[in-house]
C-alpha cells in the first residue's frame, strides 16, 4: 500500500463529500442561522453618538469599543479612548458637535488596547487627569515581560484581521474594523497620571463627580464608573451585550470568574437607570438593566458553580463540558448567546484556573507522543490511506472528526499537503454554523493559512 492516497482519489473523496454536504443542506454557499445571527449584530456597531442621560453621550461604532462623554460646567470627562487614533478621532469630533468645553479628565475602565488606543487624541495638548486601575496594563505586561510572541498570531486569528472582508463578518460585539498600528496607552504624553489604589474613589473634576469602583473581571485592572447624578453606570469589559468571554482563546492568564459575578453583584447594587458596556450599545431605563445585569450575573455564576461541582465529582474539562450548561432561561436570551465568548471554553478555563492542566486521569500523566501516537492510531485502522479515506468520508457529516484525523495525519507527517487541505475543508464547515465570532474567525484564518501552507506560499504576519 502507498504512503499516502493519490491527489486526485483524496480530491475526488473531498468533492463527495462536499456534495453530500449540499444534499443535506449543510454549511454549503447559502447562509446559516449563526451568520444570519451575526449578521443582525451589525445593527448593534451602526456609528452614532447616543444620549444616555442628560448630558452623557456614547460614541458607537467608531472602532470596537464605545467612548463616552460627560458635560460638567467648566470641562468634559471622557471614558475610554477607542482602539486607534482615526477612531478617536472621529469620536471625538462627534462629541464637539455637541461641545467644545476642554477635556477635564479620561477614565480608562481597563488596559485592553481597543480602550486606550487612543489616550493621546482625547488628551490633546492639555492637561487632564488621566485615570486608570492600580494594575493597570497588567495582561500585556504579564505577556510581554515573559517574551511571549505566540499570543500576537492567535490574537490576530481570533479577531480575523487577516481574513478577507467577505469572511470577516464581525467579532460579536464589534465590527469588524482594521485598527491603525498602535502603541501603547502609556505613550509619551499620553500615560495615566491617576490611579485607583482603593477600592472606590470619588472623582471630583469640571463639576461632575464620580465614582470610580475596582471591578476586577475580563481583567484584573477593570475599574467600573458610576455617575449617580444621573445614575448611569459605564461597565468596561465586564458587561456587554453577548456571552462574556471569560476565557479569550487568543490566550491569557485565568480571568476570575468568581471575583467577575462578584463585580456584577456590586454593579447591580449601584441600582443604575442607564447601563453603558465595553462594546454594543447602551442599555436605556432601569427595568432593563437590572433585568439584564441580573440574568448577566445568574449566567457567570451558574457556569462558575456548575463548573466547580462537576470538579468536585472527578469530572475532566472534556467530561464538563458535555454536561455543565447556560440554564434554559438565560441561553436563549440575545444578550447572552455567545456571540463573543463561549460558556464551554470558560467551563476549561475555570478547571485549569483552579486545578491546572492535569485533569485528574493518571493516563494523561505520561501520554504517548502526538507523532507516536498517529502512527499507531493509522496501523490500528489499516494504515495511512485508510485513515486519509475516513478522515475525507467524514467531512460532509462530521468536521470535527475529519479535523482530528487530520491531525493524525499530519503528526505522521507535517508535511501532507492533502491532509492540510482536507483540514481546511474541514475547518471552513466547522466555521459557518459556529455563532461565536472569535472562534468562527480563528477557524477560517487555519483554515486560510493551511492552504497557503499546501502551497508554499509564505504567511501573512499578523498585525
Amino acid at each position: 500500500m502507498s504512503k499516502r492516497t493519490t491527489v486526485p482519489a483524496v480530491r475526488s473523496l473531498v468533492a463527495a463529500g462536499l456534495a453530500a454536504m449540499a444534499a443535506h443542506g449543510a454549511e454549503t454557499p447559502g447562509t446559516t442561522e449563526a451568520e444570519r445571527l451575526l449578521q443582525a449584530r451589525q445593527s448593534e456597531f451602526e456609528q452614532t453618538v447616543i444620549r444616555v442621560a442628560d448630558g452623557v453621550h456614547t460614541a458607537v461604532g467608531f472602532g470596537v469599543s464605545p467612548s463616552s462623554m460627560i458635560v460638567g460646567e467648566t470641562g468634559i470627562v471622557i471614558v475610554d479612548t477607542q482602539i486607534d487614533a482615526p477612531a478617536a478621532r472621529g469620536a471625538l469630533g462627534a462629541f464637539r458637535e455637541i461641545t467644545d468645553l476642554p477635556v477635564a479628565a479620561i477614565v480608562l475602565t481597563h488596559g485592553h488596547i481597543d480602550h486606550t488606543g487612543g489616550l493621546a487624541v482625547f488628551a490633546g495638548d492639555g492637561a487632564p487627569e488621566i485615570w486608570a486601575g492600580a494594575d493597570f496594563g497588567h495582561e500585556n505586561r504579564w505577556a510581554s515581560e515573559a517574551g511571549l510572541t505566540a499570543n500576537r498570531l492567535r490574537g490576530a486569528r481570533q479577531a480575523g484581521f487577516l481574513l478577507p472582508p467577505g469572511q470577516r463578518i464581525n467579532n460579536g460585539v464589534a465590527r469588524a474594523y482594521r485598527p491603525e498600528r498602535v502603541g501603547p496607552a502609556s505613550a509619551p504624553g499620553a500615560a495615566p497620571t491617576h490611579f485607583l489604589t482603593d477600592a472606590r474613589h470619588t472623582l471630583d473634576v469640571a463639576g461632575i463627580r464620580l465614582d470610580l469602583v475596582a471591578a476586577p473581571g475580563e481583567t484584573s485592572d477593570q475599574l467600573y464608573v458610576w455617575y449617580p447624578e444621573r445614575e448611569v453606570l459605564f461597565a468596561g469589559d465586564n458587561f456587554y451585550k453577548s456571552w462574556p468571554n471569560l476565557y479569550a482563546i487568543r490566550g491569557t492568564a485565568y480571568r476570575d470568574v468568581r471575583a467577575w459575578a462578584g463585580s456584577l453583584d456590586a454593579m447591580l447594587a449601584e441600582n443604575p437607570a442607564h447601563l453603558v458596556g465595553g462594546h454594543t450599545r447602551p442599555v436605556l431605563g432601569r427595568e432593563a438593566v437590572t433585568e439584564v445585569l441580573t440574568n448577566y450575573r445568574d449566567g457567570v455564576r451558574s457556569i462558575f458553580e456548575q463548573t466547580i461541582a462537576g470538579m468536585n465529582r472527578g469530572l475532566t474539562p472534556d467530561q464538563l463540558v458535555e454536561v455543565v450548561r447556560v440554564p434554559p432561561h438565560l441561553a436563549e436570551l440575545d444578550y447572552l448567546r455567545p456571540y463573543y465568548g463561549n460558556p464551554a471554553w470558560a467551563v476549561r478555563s475555570i478547571f485549569t484556573g483552579y486545578l491546572g492542566w492535569f485533569d485528574g486521569n493518571p493516563t494523561s500523566l505520561f501520554p504517548l507522543a502526538p507523532a507516536e501516537e498517529a502512527a499507531r492510531v493509522a496501523e490500528l485502522a489499516g494504515g495511512v490511506d485508510v485513515l486519509r479515506e475516513r478522515a475525507a468520508g467524514a467531512l460532509a457529516d462530521d468536521p470535527q472528526w475529519t479535523a482530528e484525523l487530520c491531525d493524525r495525519l499530519l503528526a505522521v507527517d507535517p508535511n501532507d499537503t492533502d491532509a492540510m487541505e482536507l483540514k481546511a475543508d474541514a475547518l471552513e464547515a466547522l466555521a459557518r454554523p459556529l455563532l461565536t465570532a472569535t472562534g468562527r474567525n480563528y477557524y477560517l484564518t487555519a483554515a486560510m493559512q493551511l492552504r497557503a501552507r499546501a502551497r508554499g506560499e509564505a504567511p501573512r504576519p499578523p498585525r
